[in-house]
Parts: structure tokens; sequence; C-alpha cells
């Protein structure tokens, strides 16, 4: 694919399209995004809450884990809670040891599931494990659903690194160990989907992912193994890490084969704060696709970072309320107002570079700047629409806001 670094990808890199549970990963379609509960999935309650807020934020798929009778069990009552609650996601069964036998002795999570993960690296070992990763692709078979091999080169195959070390040892050129462990993620991914295929599998039932930790790493993983499947890839670095490390990482890794026009689907993997929202991952894996210009979720706040001019606090505070608002009103407004997901909204903080930001948004106020007189203008449509002065400019520009939304995007509209 030749492209100019500065563009969009012409076309995404031709896969095979992966229906999971009504939504198609791959093929051209949208780039997915998973995010993956941290709760006891045998704590039906709790996962059924987790699961409908990681929805609600935007995982458009959504796994659990499924290590152990119980969580087999509670399986097919999470998603009937779920279809109760009107949350149709798309469960996925993550499966690690002892996959092959959960599912043959609990058929109705083998139902209710709406893909299974298969890592090729614990499904079992030595004689075991072709034969355990068989068995699981047969319930796949049997039910109908789409499996992912997830290579991680945290759990990778001993046997197959090893063989491909001793080979690279007798080679009159070798390679780095790490290239020799690269080249192990893609062959073991590779050589599971060929078996899965050889069981009965068909091509648009399979999606890879070679989930490593390093940006790099994941940078060249996924660029060959693009180069040698058409495959429907899941995208990801496996522990991303906390905070501004796990988004920074997992952005520059991800966003660097998206523009390549690889992936089509992908999961932000961060690691939650104390207390922390696990929603998060959400957000982020959104907002990398809407910032690369590959999809719209939400309206995007335009807000400028602050300096000796904007000694005041209600710019921030201000942009702070509008985008908290939008993206608490989306799972409303996406049916009430069909494209409002690409709203412009500007809250700027001085006269420097106020008005023509607010120009170049549908909608956007100039606040004054320290020194500055006591008005804000307002733009809709690049056109200066009003000037706000007193106490409550915040809460008129939020109705403001509101307005502009219903008579943009309204029905009536």
């Amino acid at each position: 694919m030749t492209m100019s670094p500065f563009a969009l990808p012409e076309a995404r890199r031709a896969s095979v399209a992966v229906d999971v549970g009504g939504v198609i990963v791959g093929g051209g379609a949208p780039v997915v995004v998973q995010s993956m509960t941290n709760t006891d999935t045998a704590d039906v309650d709790g996962t059924v809450a987790q699961v409908a807020a990681l929805h609600r934020a935007g995982s458009e798929i959504v796994r659990i884990t499924v290590d152990r009778d119980e969580s087999a069990a509670a399986v097919p009552k999470i998603r009937e809670r779920l279809e109760r609650l009107g949350l149709n996601v798309p469960l996925v069964g993550d499966f690690h040891y002892i996959g092959h036998t959960l599912l043959a002795n609990h058929p109705a999570c083998a139902e209710a599931l709406a893909k299974y993960r298969i890592n090729p690296g614990n499904v079992g070992f030595k004689d075991k494990k072709d034969r355990q990763f068989v068995e699981i692709v047969e319930m796949a078979i049997r039910y109908g659903k789409p499996v992912r091999i997830g290579v991680n080169w945290g759990s990778l195959d001993q046997v197959l690194l090893t063989r491909l070390m001793d080979e690279n040892a007798e080679n009159g050129s070798p390679l780095s160990a790490r290239d020799v462990t690269r080249e192990a993620i893609i062959q073991s991914a590779l050589h599971s989907a060929a078996l899965a295929e050889e069981t009965g599998l068909e091509r648009n039932r399979i999606i890879l992912s070679a989930k490593v930790s390093q940006v790099q790493d994941l940078i060249a993983v996924y660029s060959e193994l693009a180069r040698r499947s058409d495959h429907a890839l899941h995208l990801g670095l496996t522990e991303a890490g906390m905070g501004s490390k796990g988004i920074v990482a997992s952005s520059a890794a991800m966003g660097i084969v998206l523009q390549a026009g690889i992936g089509d689907t992908i999961r932000v993997s961060l690691t939650p704060e104390p207390g922390g929202d696990r929603t998060r991952e959400v957000i982020v894996a959104q907002e990398l696709l809407q910032v690369m210009g590959f999809r719209q979720f939400v309206p995007v706040v335009a807000a400028c970072p602050g300096c000796g001019r904007t000694t005041s606090t209600v710019f921030q505070q201000l942009a702070r309320t509008i985008e908290d608002d939008l993206r608490r009103n989306m799972p409303l407004w996406r049916d009430k107002y069909p494209g409002v997901e690409g709203l412009q909204v500007a809250v700027m903080g001085c006269i420097v570079n106020g008005p023509g930001e607010s120009k170049h948004a549908d909608i956007g106020i100039s606040l004054p700047g320290t020194g500055e007189s006591p008005a804000a203008p307002i733009f809709i449509d690049g056109k200066k629409a009003a000037t706000l002065r007193g106490p409550n400019i915040a809460e008129e520009f939020q109705a403001m806001v509101a307005d502009y939304i219903e008579k943009r995007f309204g029905q009536g509209a």
C-alpha cells in the first residue's frame, strides 16, 4: 500500500468479514471497539453491571473470563439479564487451559456466547495441545460461533519458540532473540488458523490477534501478520499499563498500524487506577479512532490549553462541563439526533485564537481573557450570533448548544 505519510489510508487492508453476534469485524466494516470486564464472571450482578457500563460507554463487543464451572454456568444468566435490560451486546468467552472442558460441560454457555477466544499457547500442552484446540473449534462449528485465535507473547507456545530458537542458532546469520520471538508469535497464529480451517471452521469465523507489550513489537508483528494473512485482525497492546503511559503506548502503536490500513477491531488494555472507572479504556479507544478520522462517536470539543492570558478557569470548567454533558447524553442522542456525533464545539479562553477557532466550529464561544472586556461572543456556523455577558455565561452557552443540536439534528430539522 503506497500513500503519503500525511494522508488517511486510501483503503483498509482487505480482510475477511466476521459476524460477531451481529457486529461485523473486518471486510471493510468500521473498526470495532472492544473491552473486557475485570469482575468475577460467577458474580452475575457485578458482571452484568460492568458489561452494561462498558457497552453504554461505547464498547461494541465485551469479553468476559470463563475460567471455571461457576463462571461458565453464570454466562447464560448474564446474557439473559442483559437482554432484559435491552442490551444486545455480543459477549466473548475468554478461555485458557480448560476451555474445551467448560464448553463441553456447559452447552448453555457455549450457546450464549457470541465468540470464543482461544489462546494457542495454553490451550493444552504437548500431545494435548492440538487435540484440545480442535475440541474448542468443533464446539464453535457446532454452535455456529466465530473464534479469536489470540496469541500472547506472555504465554507463547514454548515448543514452537524453542524450535525456532534452535533453528536460528544453527543459521549462519542468526536473527536476534526478539526477532525470533516475533516470528514465533506470527507462526503460532497462522498455524492455529490453518488447523481451525482444516477442522472445518470457515474462514469467515476466524479473527487473529498477536498481543505484545512493546510498541515496536506490535508494529512489526501486525505489519508482517497482515502481509501473510487476510484474516480479520484484533489490535491491542497487552499489559499496556496505567494512566498516561498506557494511553500513549496504545495510541502510538495502534495509530501507526491503523494508519497503514491494518486492524479491524481494537482494545486499549489499560490497567485501571485503584477504584478507577473501567470504561476509561473504551473512551480512549473511541478517541483514538475519532482523532485519526476513522470513526465519529461523540461531538468534538476544541479547547485551548490556557496561558498567561487565561488566568481564569472559567473556560476549563465550561469545556469540561460541555464535554461531559455531550458524552453523557450520547446514548440517547444517537437515536434522537442522527449525525450529532459529527458536531464540533469550541470553548476558547481569549481573543488571540478564540474567535477564529469558534468560527471553524459548528458552535463556539470565545471567553474573555485576563484584562479583556467581560464579553463572550458566540459563533454559529461560522458567523457571530450573539454576545453573552454577566455571571451566567456558562449556563447560557450550554442552553445554546442544546438548542443548536435540536434545530440541526432533530427529527423535524
